[in-house]
């Protein structure tokens, strides 16, 4: 990447050759993928002043101006689609059949639905006698992390370009590469000057002082909780707007009329997904006490037919996670678990054996876990499914509601009927019925401490709209 020591600013690749550099480690060999310059709150400043610049006139731009100019960006996105994905196993680990069908694909369905909601909306709307003008927030700071980093950054940024919003985005220094290609493909796109503007690096430096920023208006933030808070904090003395998706500890129901093989299988290998390094992974498995024997057999087959190792291969299924923290921290819980009385049913801490290099963690299953333990309490963010017996559905909901995240659940039953009425109970923004196909369209944010607002769908595009009411146009 030709860039990846530059900023993005004004409308141009500015060199930040006299700025500190940080090594991207490739997490599945432990080598350098390259380097990145890490900005500083001058570099910050000067993002601001293009974005908020570039919003007088930008932020008045028609639809159909910004409809052509999308629709040259997903052009461009998919002729570059395999670079993205090739730059997204190197950066993150992810498969290369994974980075191609989720990530990028991912992506470009989230841009196309993006063109689709702005072909169609309605930016003035009556309301009895009085006018709704749907207007842009402004001038926005984007940080994205590092688990989806084009599609995290997609979610937010097509949006705010589709309303009319001008931004500076600060992507996850741990996967910056991919992140400034998308910059490449908005520039080729013809973006206006000033109105997309990227700085690398971290977040107490850049991220604090976007989020404090007096001249930004919003702030849109996907991460942990832990730093989410911090965002919130530095966002208050400006009461500037604050978007959040943050972590989650997501429960998956299997109902006592499930069909038991399926719904495991499916389970463990959703729970794998990505590594494991998804908010939204059903990393809790609650099954009727008398079917939980019977469950950890069919888990046991599903974690050990997951095809581990070389990300280029493209039959591999399940990639390392991210970084050396990440790892330690996995293998630390998976200690935790069997320390607390689960009993290990397959997997453990440390790398395959078969594996000398890389943050690969084993595909762990964990049976007879209880609601008190640290496994069950705490965000995963790794390939670790922990089967927890209940008594009852009621009990279920119980132990699915018994965190302080609410940002996703699933269900499995035969009675889609049973099925709604267990869903109306659950405190989080998604539920997922017997492992429906995936939908761009659908509103993505959570209940509790997962945050706050949505992204993604009609929700994500209003995130990024101010309401005007305008009175006395039509009186009688």
């Amino acid at each position: 990447m030709k860039y990846l020591d530059h900023f993005y600013v004004d409308g141009r690749f500015v060199p930040a050759r006299d700025r500190p550099q940080r090594v991207v480690i490739n997490p599945a060999t432990e080598e350098p993928a390259g380097s990145i310059a890490m900005g500083t709150t001058e570099d910050v400043n000067a993002a601001v002043v293009a974005a908020r610049k570039a919003f007088g006139t930008y932020g008045h731009s028609s639809r159909e101006e910004r409809l052509e100019m999308l629709r040259r960006v997903l052009a461009l996105f998919d002729e570059r689609a395999e670079e993205f994905a090739q730059l997204t196993t190197l950066e993150m680990g992810a498969p290369i059949t994974f980075a191609r069908q989720a990530q990028i694909a991912g992506s470009r369905a989230h841009i196309a639905d993006t063109i689709r909601i702005l072909e169609h909306y309605e930016f003035e709307r009556l309301a009895g006698r009085t006018l709704l003008a749907f207007e842009p927030v402004g001038a926005c700071a984007l940080i994205t992390p590092w688990n989806f980093p084009v599609l995290q950054i997609v979610t937010k940024v097509m949006p705010a370009l589709a309303t009319g919003c001008t931004i500076v985005l600060k992507p996850s220094e741990y996967a910056p590469i991919s992140p400034m290609l998308f910059a490449e493909v908005l520039h080729d796109a013809g973006v206006p000057p000033g109105v997309f503007n990227l700085i690398n690096g971290d977040g107490p430096t850049v991220g604090e002082a976007m989020s404090s920023h007096p001249d930004v208006d919003m702030v849109s933030f996907t991460g942990s909780t832990r730093a989410g808070v911090q965002v919130a904090r530095n966002a208050a003395d400006t009461v500037k707007r604050v978007h959040q998706e943050l972590g989650g500890n997501s429960a998956n129901i299997l109902m006592p009329d499930v069909d038991l093989e399926p719904a495991v299988t499916k389970g463990v290998l959703g729970a794998y997904r990505n590594a494991g390094q998804s908010c939204t992974a059903p990393t809790r498995m609650l099954v009727p006490r008398q079917l939980h024997d019977e469950a950890i057999g069919i888990a046991k087959r599903a974690a050990e037919s997951v095809i581990i190792g070389d990300v280029n291969d493209e039959a591999t299924m399940l990639g390392p996670v991210m970084n050396e923290r990440q790892f330690e921290r996995v293998n630390s819980l998976i200690e935790s678990a069997d320390r607390e009385g689960a009993t290990l049913v397959t997997g453990g801490s440390g790398r395959p054996s078969s594996l000398n290099r890389g943050y690969f963690v084993r595909p762990t299953v964990f049976g007879h876990v209880t609601e008190e333990m640290t496994v069950a309490r705490e965000e995963m963010f790794g390939p670790v499914v922990s089967l927890i017996p209940y008594d009852s559905v009621d009990e279920a909901i119980e132990i699915t509601n018994d965190t302080p995240y609410g940002l996703a659940a699933y269900l499995q039953s035969k009675d889609l009927g049973a099925a709604k009425r267990v869903a109306s109970k659950l405190r989080a923004g998604q539920v997922m019925i017997n492992h429906p196909a995936w939908d761009a369209s659908a509103p993505f944010g959570g209940f509790k401490q997962s945050g706050n607002g949505r992204e993604c769908g009609e929700f994500g595009f209003e995130a990024f709209l101010e309401v005007k009411a305008i009175g006395g146009l039509h009186e009688g």
